[in-house]
């Protein structure tokens, strides 16, 4: 009788140990995306990238002798009427993207995966510069020196081509990999494996694109 009373507390002990391991671990919280979409909102205008672009703007013209004979319309360059300039000018243009208007629509989850569309990007020529120490004219002794009309004209045509050459940075897609660098962290930890994550655009830019993407910034070559 006694052996059996031993028995059965063993018996009861061992069902308390076994149910004590069984238990299940508890399971880490499911990323909510309205919380991740307050994050991101939180970068506000995050400028991604920036450069300096160094152009040289040149022009020359004649003095021309214009004229007709016999009703027929003539034109002759004067010798040593000749003159020239070489303006250099200095830019720098960032690229930026303004998260305020990041929102549940460029969020797509599916299942473990997520992608994040950012908001179109920004550029801004946030300054022009003028190194005038290396500007260089010559106007020969007969003609008049370049007026500031006609320099100012020249400068503008300066962040013109400037302009045109935006396409050949390559800046949206250097700031499409420099915000996921800055977002792909925040949201690992936020419950997302770092290899389920992928950070794009709504579309591949092209440079029809950039006359919208251009914010005015100073515009004034100094």
């Amino acid at each position: 009788m006694k052996y059996a009373k031993h028995l059965l507390l063993v018996l009861l002990a061992t069902t308390v140990i076994a149910c004590t391991t069984d238990s299940t671990p508890e399971q880490p919280a499911e990323p909510q995306l309205p919380e991740l979409v307050m994050q991101i909102q939180k970068q506000a205008r995050f400028y991604s990238t920036e450069c300096h672009v160094h152009k040289i703007i040149s022009h020359n013209d004649s003095q021309q002798l214009l004229g007709s004979i016999l009703g027929q319309q003539f034109s002759i360059d004067l010798p040593l009427g000749k003159r020239s300039i070489a303006i250099p000018i200095d830019a720098t243009v960032k690229a930026y993207i303004d998260f305020g208007e990041f929102g549940d629509d460029n969020v797509r989850r599916r299942g473990d995966k997520i992608e994040i569309i950012l908001p179109d990007p920004k550029l801004e020529i946030t300054s022009t510069h003028i190194n005038h120490e290396e500007v260089k004219q010559y106007v020969p002794f007969l003609r008049k020196h370049f007026t500031d009309e006609e320099l100012t004209k020249l400068e503008h045509a300066g962040r013109e081509a400037i302009v045109k050459d935006l396409p050949r940075l390559n800046l949206t897609e250097t700031a499409r990999q420099n915000a996921a660098r800055a977002l792909i962290p925040m949201i690992a930890q936020m419950g997302f494996p770092t290899d389920n994550i992928t950070i794009t655009f709504r579309k591949q830019f092209t440079p029809s694109d950039l006359p919208a993407m251009l914010l005015g910034g100073d515009s004034s070559p100094r």
